[in-house]
């Protein structure tokens, strides 16, 4: 169904961006993903639990600082985000339709800052805390932003991206103690905020992808679909209640993060755990301090948790989790029995993608089968066609196909009619699946690199590296790597007079960190005379990897 609701956008640019109604995938209304013509998903999330009498329980759980947790109730963080949203409209004059830029690390004000901006009707548009200036600047351009909130230790970089003409109008921060302040605007503020009466399909967030062409990808989602993804995959397949608590690493900048650490706790009436950074084994202290029960996070990071506890058995206490999400890359059936071997649980595996905000793909408990990521979450419905989009027999791999409650919708972009043909949504990745239904994922289609559970586009890395002051020509492809599933690496031609070193490759590597987000920059820099081509003068990415 394509037929909108009168929106309640006094800034109509987000409709007007939406793809044309005949490039849209075929959607899936049916209960439990049938909603009403007016609503507000933050409402539904947060004012609902209030009015439910859960006030008084904890909803977010953060660092003190000191060592210690502070918690916040629902009522708290309800009084909190309604400060925020009278401050975004009464302080600011920002109208329904309009995007926010929202930077910060995963932590109460983050979520605070999104909650606030969904429930006044703007559109979130949430970024890593590692992008750079150019990253910005593209983000900001192609969302058209007019306001910013950013955690105060992030403001350089965004205000080296705001140094050029942008579309961003009002910048406010938390934690720099100024008069305008958002603490200290907030202060100010008394009383509950009405929420937006948002039409279901009004967007509210605009998630970008990293791409594989080096030009991001705005994925639109609707009120609508941020509920679809609670009532799918949290509430049919990870089974969340009210006396769970997650905890995990994915940043709230991806809907993986955006779901399991905000969305999905929030809906069930749960808690949740931020942590502004972690590594394996602060996240094994933060689970067994915080009594987390669900956790959120890559392969790669499960396989580092598992050898850290293989190594020091005794200390680390991981008896309160009853399930482990991972999502972000394939899980291979090593780390799987490495994290049950030391923990005994069953790891939930899954497939999802910022085109469909979560995942669609998934299996838990009995319900795993070897090999397999998992069958359609229930509403979704998965296919392996061909190249002609004809379905192909039990076994056979092909490409994978979905729709369902939730699907792609492209920021004006011309690669709508890429993933969605035929009202399917087709993810990029090749897969079989059999005759019970299982999918069995094969690799990725395109040149997306999966490391640590980071999307990087090979050629936005090529890019950078080509800015050197030394490099001619590069290429870059992704490598088997045992600790992050795949690294980063660069094919290098030298300009000629110029020496291949160990000290240049660290120096080119230095370059693209300063250059774009640092975890997408090249692990393993290999000097080499020429690059493989075509007689057209094509790059032969694969030449490469069948080398590597």
């Amino acid at each position: 169904m394509t037929t909108m609701f009168e929106s309640a956008n006094r800034d109509p640019w987000p409709r007007e961006q939406l793809p044309p109604a005949a490039e849209w995938p075929q959607l899936h209304q049916r209960p439990p993903y049938d909603y009403p013509a007016r609503l507000n998903c933050v409402s539904r999330l947060l004012d609902d639990a209030v009015a439910e009498g859960r006030g008084g329980q904890v909803a977010l759980v953060t660092s003190d600082g000191a060592g210690g947790w502070t918690e916040t109730t629902y009522a708290a963080l309800a009084a909190q985000v309604d400060a925020l949203a009278q401050v975004l409209v009464q302080d600011l004059g920002l109208v329904p339709g309009n995007r926010v830029l929202l930077r910060g690390f995963n932590g109460r004000w983050l979520a605070v800052a999104w909650l606030a901006t969904v429930k006044a009707g703007l559109v979130a548009v949430t970024t890593m805390p590692l992008l750079r200036t150019k990253e910005l600047r593209v983000i900001i351009e192609k969302a058209r932003c007019v306001a910013a909130l950013c955690d105060a230790r992030l403001l350089a970089e965004l205000e080296t991206a705001l140094a050029a003409p942008t579309t961003i109008e009002t910048v406010r921060s938390w934690g720099s103690g100024g008069a305008d302040a958002l603490e200290s605007l907030m202060a100010a503020k008394r009383g509950a905020f009405a929420p937006c009466p948002t039409a279901s399909d009004d967007v509210c967030l605009i998630a970008f992808t990293s791409g594989t062409t080096g030009e991001p990808k705005g994925c639109m989602h609707f009120h609508r679909d941020v509920m679809a993804m609670c009532d799918g995959f949290s509430a049919q397949v990870l089974r969340l209640g009210a006396d769970d608590r997650c905890i995990g690493t994915p940043p709230l900048a991806f809907t993986f993060g955006l779901g399991g650490l905000l969305c999905f706790p929030l809906a069930a009436r749960g808690s949740v755990v931020l942590l502004e950074k972690a590594t394996p084994e602060s996240l094994l202290e933060s689970i067994a301090a915080t009594r987390a029960t669900v956790s959120f996070t890559a392969p790669t990071f499960y396989r580092a948790m598992a050898l850290a506890m293989q190594q020091a058995p005794a200390r680390f206490d991981t008896t309160s989790l009853r399930q482990s999400v991972s999502a972000g890359e394939a899980l291979p059936d090593a780390t799987r029995t490495l994290w049950r071997d030391r923990t005994a649980i069953e790891m939930l595996d899954g497939i999802g993608a910022t085109e469909m905000i979560h995942i669609f793909i998934a299996a838990a408990g009995a319900a795993v089968r070897p090999g397999a990521i998992g069958r359609a979450v229930p509403g979704y419905e998965v296919a392996i066609l061909d190249d002609a989009l004809q379905p192909l027999p039990a076994g056979a791999i092909g490409r994978l196909a979905v729709r369902g409650p939730t699907g792609c919708r492209y920021l004006a972009d011309r690669r709508q009619r890429d993933y969605v043909q035929a009202g399917w949504n087709l993810t990029g990745d090749a897969a079989m699946m059999d005759a019970d239904g299982y999918v069995f994922f094969k690799a990725r289609t395109d040149d997306l690199i999966l490391s640590s559970g980071y999307n990087i586009g090979a050629p936005e890395v090529e890019s950078a590296v080509l800015q050197h002051a030394d490099v001619a020509e590069c290429a870059v492809v992704g490598v088997p790597d045992p600790d992050r599933g795949q690294a980063v690496k660069a094919f290098v031609v030298l300009k000629t007079g110029v020496a291949a070193s160990d000290a240049l490759a660290k120096s080119i590597q230095d370059f693209v960190k300063a250059t774009i987000a640092p975890y997408k920059y090249p692990r393993v820099v290999e000097f080499v005379s020429a690059l493989p081509k075509t007689d057209t003068g094509k790059l032969q990415r694969f030449r490469l990897k069948e080398t590597s």
